[in-house]
């Protein structure tokens, strides 16, 4: 039998059809897929990261010294804890019930400093006691300045841990008025921090590369110190503690790898004091938190400008889940400091809510910054009520400061799914991008936000994709 073109055209029909099928079908299952693979991205990076574990020894701090009367200077029994505990391979220093004072607490490897319930570590008001200085890090700039609370340099296998408080007794007396704020206790004609010797100076220093090493604050300046900061280190954990009255951020782990932050809560309404701020570090796990903060709850950042694309480490496969924001500038954000950019951003199952919270999810940049933001998926996050916005994107943070340069920012794949908001502020999106290059492949799907005085303002963005999504009940189609 001779074959021809149209003996075989049916065939040929029903092959295409049926391929036409197959790759609809292919397509809503890879979809699917995408949308799982997010956030299993996000549980294998929660299991690539790897725990602190310690031998089972206790050296317990009034063994060696400590006063539990929350007056006599305990320092050198904490110190004392933490080296013999050190030195025997490692375990717990423990911190019984009741008040102790101290200076800045300086972690070694191997070391588990743990809180007991009804314990309170209280921080001396005295600076001196927080010298020398020691090479960290204000505002995404290195330096050598005042130590940090507690502190950890280039260690491995650290952590704080229990149900005690960690009380920075900063104030409008003590630590705060440095911001140079009036209603934090500043007086004017006091030193505080843009004096020219202070963070003008320290700003020069990162335009003209000079080492950190000869970046000398502390004691004549007022550059307020971390809380707690791990400096490139591996394998910490936060879990369980209570930090308040922080002089300046609170948790800011910086160049460090696999870090645990569980079950922490944090209440400190002073000047910058954000809650949470890795930089320049990786596999980062944040969960269970309660965050009532003066600035942002979470802030993710990657160092300031010139600085910041010196270093060029990103900050990159951080997961946040089952957390609550109360007050704050921002419930999740990147930025501002965010010049070696942010990749790899989860969060879910998050409750946000307060009348002082402003905004949900907050990038944040400008063109002195410039950076990259890419890869944050968001999804079921309940927002009671913020001021500003859900989503916010702003490429010109700070331009009334004159923060405007050539480093124009990249932001893409921003994703929010099953997202409820019942009051949602001045606006529901707020997205201002730049010209040169737009914010690209946003994407809401099963949103909902109730109560924006203005549903979106959008500016300098690709078309915004929506699926079932609404604001003030109006359905909101693909642009």
């Amino acid at each position: 039998m001779k074959l021809n073109y149209y003996n075989l055209r049916p065939l040929f029909l029903l092959l295409i059809i049926l391929l036409a099928a197959c790759k609809e079908k292919n397509k809503k299952q890879v979809e699917e897929v995408v949308s799982l693979d997010n956030f299993a991205q996000a549980d294998s990076i929660i299991a690539s990261i790897s725990l602190p574990t310690f031998p089972d020894k206790t050296f317990d701090i009034t063994e060696f010294g400590a006063v539990n009367d929350g007056a006599t200077n305990s320092s050198d029994a904490f110190k004392k804890a933490i080296e013999a505990c050190n030195q025997a391979g490692g375990g717990k220093v423990f911190v019984p019930s009741g008040k102790f004072l101290t200076g800045p607490i300086h972690l070694l490897d191997n070391v588990n400093l743990h809180l007991a319930e009804g314990a309170e570590v209280l921080f001396s008001t005295d600076k001196s006691l927080y010298l020398p200085v020691v090479h960290t890090s204000y505002e995404g700039v290195e330096l050598m300045n005042y130590s940090p609370l507690v502190y950890a340099y280039k260690k491995k296998n650290i952590a704080v841990t229990g149900k005690g408080k960690f009380n920075g007794q900063a104030n409008e007396k003590n630590w705060w008025p440095w911001c140079g704020a009036e209603r934090y206790g500043y007086k004017k004609g006091e030193p505080q921090q843009r004096d020219d010797h202070n963070l003008p100076r320290l700003r020069k220093m990162n335009e003209e590369a000079v080492p950190y090493q000869e970046r000398i604050f502390g004691e004549g300046h007022q550059l307020r110190p971390a809380f707690f900061q791990p400096f490139g280190c591996e394998n910490v954990l936060v879990e369980g503690v209570t930090f308040t009255n922080a002089p300046f951020w609170v948790m800011h782990p910086i160049k460090s790898t696999n870090v645990t932050v569980d079950g922490v809560t944090v209440r400190s309404h002073g000047p910058n004091n954000d809650g949470c701020d890795p930089e320049y570090s990786k596999n980062i796990h944040i969960k269970n938190c309660v965050f009532d903060t003066g600035d942002d709850c979470i802030a993710i950042k990657s160092g300031r400008n010139d600085e910041g694309r010196r270093v060029n480490i990103p900050s990159e496969n951080i997961v946040v889940e089952d957390c609550i924001m109360k007050d704050g500038h921002g419930g999740v954000v990147m930025g501002s400091e965010i010049s070696a950019g942010v990749s790899n951003v989860f969060v879910r199952n998050c409750r946000m809510d307060s009348p002082e919270l402003e905004r949900a999810i907050r990038i944040k940049t400008n063109t002195l910054r410039g950076g990259f933001v890419e890869n944050v998926y968001v999804k079921n996050i309940q927002v009671g009520q913020v001021k500003e916005a859900v989503l916010k994107i702003n490429t010109y943070y700070g331009i009334y400061d004159k923060q405007e340069g050539e480093h124009i920012p990249s932001i893409k794949n921003i994703y929010l799914e099953d997202v409820e908001v019942e009051n949602g502020g001045e606006y529901g999106i707020l997205i201002q991008g730049r010209e040169e290059n737009p914010v690209k492949n946003v994407s809401l799907k099963n949103v909902h936000i109730k109560g924006a005085k203005t549903p979106m303002l959008v500016e300098n963005s690709e078309p915004i994709q929506f699926k079932n999504v609404t604001i003030n009940g109006e359905q909101i189609n693909a642009q």
